[in-house]
């Protein structure tokens, strides 16, 4: 079987992070550029990643603040 995606595998780590709680409702996610430096990853992997989030309910990005965890994600 092959291995996850880059993008999937910081998807699924982010989603761990709001799930333990770690990442609460409200919270800042880091930058692209720390999350590409943090994980060794390129930016189109942090961006994919972000629209998955961002699909699922679990984040939302405001123009020029940054991506933020949602206050309840959608089911």
């Amino acid at each position: 079987m092959p291995a996850k995606p880059k993008w999937a595998q910081l998807a699924d780590l982010i989603r761990e992070q709001i799930a333990s709680g770690e990442l609460a409702p409200g919270d800042k996610l880091p930058s692209t550029s720390q999350l590409c430096l943090e994980h060794s990853v390129s930016a189109g992997v942090v961006n994919h990643a972000m629209i998955v989030l961002k699909t699922e309910g679990l984040v939302e990005g405001v123009h020029g603040l940054g991506v933020f965890v949602t206050e309840r994600p959608r089911d």
